[in-house]
């Protein structure tokens, strides 16, 4: 029990510092002029200039609760408190290497995403910059999804590939007020409760960080947003995510198949599936896939008569949804999780079918009032 009270601490302190300094990162942005300004970009409908530093805020609260939390372990008090927890406490120093080259990467991956803010980067720049952020994180901050594979090349390319998938993935979602950052902090929330089931302390605390950093952010955030993370905090959030969800053990002792595997796939996929979606129709309609449009899941919502801000709402509780779904994997066994994995699919495919059904329906409608 004491360890569910110390990620429930480490959530409200980062909560907290996320609430005190997204405000300052807002006067700093309209100090410095950092504002998205929806008229630069056709598929915006904002209509006013939104300050634009938002990914600093939750950077910022998500680093200084890391410091602070390593301020406190060493502390004389603290150590007193935690003694009953104290070999696992030294676990965690065993990997501070590991936590300050993950905090590199998320650093230099909120510096990519400001300059592309700033100055609107090339998709090749950009690209390069992502590849240089998944290999410090898997070269270095040991950030490794095997797949019970040992070979080190298809363990490299799977990690890195992943890692660039899901940043660019909450890049393509970030488009309703409150929508990436809502889905990232029910998904990061989801991989804190697996990686806390399977005492993965170290794991567990670093979501339990990340929520806290993007749940303080997500209350000004929400629809009216008084202000947007932008690409800074798009790359930080899908960098986080994929961290976590590459480093958590989803087969445990009392897994009956490898089935588990998949529970990450689920958790993130709405954004997954949107953003497959949206690829394939950008490449169908012969546009180039990092030009931003109005097909995804959200606007289709949008287009079937939801007012934005229920859009937004309707993904939130999709992917809650999916994720609570695909939680059993754990520990079912292969009917079960077979089950599981066909309902998920089964929710996916109907939210599809809906969309495809509405668009029909207003184009036939359009027809007819001709």
């Amino acid at each position: 029990m004491t360890w569910y009270l110390i990620y429930i601490f480490i959530a409200l302190i980062a909560t907290l510092l996320s609430i005190c300094f997204t405000p300052i990162c807002i006067l700093l942005a309209k100090k410095f002029n950092f504002y998205d300004k929806p008229l630069e970009q056709r598929h915006k409908t904002h209509t006013k200039n939104t300050p634009l530093l938002g990914g600093v805020a939750i950077f910022s609260a998500w680093s200084v609760s890391i410091f602070i939390g390593f301020i406190l372990i060493k502390s004389a008090y603290f150590a007193k408190w935690l003694n009953c927890i104290k070999g696992e406490i030294s676990g965690i120093f065993n990997v501070s290497d590991n936590i300050f080259f993950i905090a590199l990467a998320a650093l230099l991956a909120i510096l990519l995403g400001l300059a592309d803010d700033k100055f609107n980067m090339s998709a090749k720049i950009k690209l390069l910059g992502q590849i240089l952020i998944a290999v410090i994180a898997v070269q270095y901050g040991d950030v490794k999804i095997t797949i019970f594979v040992t070979n080190i090349i298809f363990t490299w390319f799977i990690s890195i590939f992943w890692i660039l998938f899901i940043m660019n993935a909450i890049n393509f979602f970030d488009n309703m007020d409150g929508l990436a950052i809502g889905v990232g902090t029910i998904a990061i929330a989801l991989f804190t409760v697996v990686a806390a089931i399977n005492q993965q302390y170290f794991v567990a605390s670093l979501g339990a960080v990340t929520f806290g950093s993007t749940l303080g952010f997500w209350f000004f955030n929400h629809s009216p947003a008084s202000i947007f993370m932008g690409d800074a905090g798009s790359h930080f959030l899908g960098f986080i995510i994929a961290v976590i969800s590459a480093s958590v053990t989803y087969i445990n002792s009392d897994s009956i198949s490898y089935i588990p595997i998949l529970i990450p796939v689920f958790i993130l996929g709405i954004p997954v599936f949107d953003t497959i979606a949206v690829i394939f129709i950008r490449l169908y309609n012969r546009k180039p896939i990092y030009i931003g449009d109005n097909n995804h899941i959200s606007h289709r919502f949008q287009a079937m008569g939801m007012s934005r801000k229920n859009a937004v709402a309707f993904v939130h509780l999709l992917t809650l949804i999916i994720g609570l779904g695909v939680l059993p994997l754990i520990w079912g066994d292969v009917k079960t999780t077979l089950i599981l994995v066909f309902q998920s699919l089964a929710i996916l495919l109907l939210i599809d079918r809906l969309q495809h059904i509405m668009k029909n329906k207003k184009l036939t409608d359009l027809e007819n009032n001709k």
